[in-house]
């Protein structure tokens, strides 16, 4: 699909906090070696965690972890940690159905997400440089 006939949406510092709401409670029961945040999207929803859940914020994933990421697009980067030991992967926003990860939210692949953190120029830019890599 081009990039016309997508949807830029916005989403706000209270969609997530409730996202890390969600993620929190969903996790709440089980006890996790600690958080590891998939750069760059997945830092802010660790760090959010590893404060609501009280468990380390870790610098790489290991066995027993949280792993978190903001969107789950094409699967790359949480497929290289898909064979990890006990983890359990979550995102906060999923174009796919989720299969062995785990979403807040599943959105049609033609979104194009604008998180709190990113500005809305430079995510059209990402998403101009990312179609235009899959043309």
């Amino acid at each position: 699909m081009g990039a016309s006939t997508s949807t830029m949406r916005l989403l706000s510092w209270s969609d997530f906090d409730r996202a890390v709401d969600h993620i929190a409670a969903r996790c709440a029961e089980r006890r996790f070696s600690g958080i590891y945040g998939i750069p760059r999207g997945g830092l802010c929803l660790a760090v959010a965690l590893s404060h609501r859940l009280a468990l380390p914020l870790l610098a790489d994933a290991r066995p027993g972890c949280l792993l978190v990421d903001d969107v789950y697009e094409t699967g790359l980067t949480l497929e290289a940690h898909r064979q990890l030991p006990e983890a359990q992967a979550v995102v906060w926003i999923s174009k796919a159905e989720p299969q062995w990860w785990h979403a807040v939210e599943v959105t049609s692949s033609s979104d194009w997400i604008v998180f709190p953190w990113e500005t809305q120029a430079a995510a059209a830019a990402d998403e101009q440089r990312y179609r235009s890599s899959r043309s």
